[in-house]
């Protein structure tokens, strides 16, 4: 087996304000893998690799990236040696899988895969000043969304519970799920919580910065909302690490990017530890381009998922890659008829 990897630059629709930065545009890594003995059938991955968030963001990335390829044999049949680099391992584990089915993008064939059945996902109402996230919460209602997740944080808090009650006089009976990343203080949080829950919020994610355990088991022990957890699963690549955190702090849920938490085996191994402590799961992208988010949906239906996945990333981009993927509302779907479109990749 042979493998090489290739840069591309994903440029943004419109500047996608996180809580960390202001982003127009993300770059991205194909993995391209194939047998020497039948070199047209190429297996495709994506590291994802997400700058200031990825545990393997480093400096020597792509020399990383470069010597992996090289071994790229060692790797079929095991990706444990690769867990401190969780994108990287997500973009071989992706390539060798789509190699060994044959090459099509079809890593888990499923009802899904087939075009049978949809996958629900949850409307992401991104930042961005008061009137704009109105507009988006509007456009995502007007789309017939049953659970809408929207980022705070970013704007005066009065004003983010002024969203909320529109959403709740807008529409009474849909799922509200909140993304903080990290943005309130510790002190302050509890009596953040206690004003959102008047909303009837599903759950909220990562309410104060990773890291604080002690302060943030009491918050989950405490808060009228339900807590999830995303950015405290970055970086722990061992399930001694992975279970000390959970019986730490005792979510409600996890929420798992392949991208960040080391690809489909690190991620099964969450969900078992998570299960055998009564603590739920959904997934999300991660800013992919449609070869990861691919690949996740995929790996998400092979789950059968009963709850709406956080997998919307597929529009951000003006020069994604031509996919089967097609959303319609919330219902997100692979048509096995419409065939992908290569040749961005190929060719560079």
């Amino acid at each position: 087996m042979r493998a090489e990897w290739l840069k591309y630059r994903l440029s943004f629709r419109f500047t996608a304000i996180t809580s960390r930065e202001r982003l127009s545009y993300k770059d991205t890594y194909y993995i391209k893998a194939w047998n020497e003995s039948c070199p047209e059938v190429i297996g495709i991955g994506e590291a994802g690799l997400f700058r200031g968030l990825s545990s393997d963001d480093t400096p020597e990335y792509e020399n990383i990236l470069t010597d992996i390829c090289k071994g790229i044999n060692r790797y079929a049949n095991n990706t444990e040696s690769l867990s401190e680099y969780p994108s990287i391992r997500f973009g071989i584990e992706s390539a060798i899988r789509d190699l060994m089915h044959g090459g099509n993008r079809c890593l888990f064939p499923s009802e899904w895969t087939s075009g049978k059945i949809p996958m629900t996902i949850n409307g992401l109402i991104w930042m961005g000043d008061k009137a704009t996230m109105r507009s988006r919460i509007d456009q995502k209602l007007k789309e017939g969304f049953s659970c809408i997740k929207v980022k705070i944080g970013g704007i005066d808090f009065n004003q983010e519970l002024e969203l909320l009650s529109y959403i709740r006089n807008q529409a009474p009976d849909i799922e509200i799920r909140l993304d903080a990343n990290g943005a309130f203080r510790a002190e302050d949080a509890l009596s953040r919580l206690d004003s959102l829950s008047r909303f009837r919020i599903h759950s909220i994610e990562q309410p104060i910065r990773q890291g604080q355990y002690d302060k943030m088991s009491h918050i989950c022990s405490q808060s009228p909302i339900p807590i999830a957890l995303d950015e405290e699963l970055i970086g722990l690549n061992d399930n001694d690490s992975r279970i000390k955190m959970l019986e730490a702090i005792r979510p409600h849920y996890i929420i798992l990017k392949p991208t960040l938490t080391g690809g489909f085996t690190a991620s099964d191994e969450w969900i078992d530890l998570a299960k055998e402590r009564g603590i739920g799961w959904w997934a999300t992208s991660a800013l992919e381009s449609n070869i990861g988010l691919n690949a996740i949906a995929q790996w998400i239906a092979s789950h059968k998922p009963e709850m709406p996945q956080g997998l919307g990333t597929g529009q951000l981009y003006d020069n994604n890659i031509p996919s089967p993927l097609t959303l319609n509302g919330e219902k997100l779907w692979y048509d096995p008829d419409n065939n992908w479109d290569m040749q961005h990749i190929m060719h560079l």
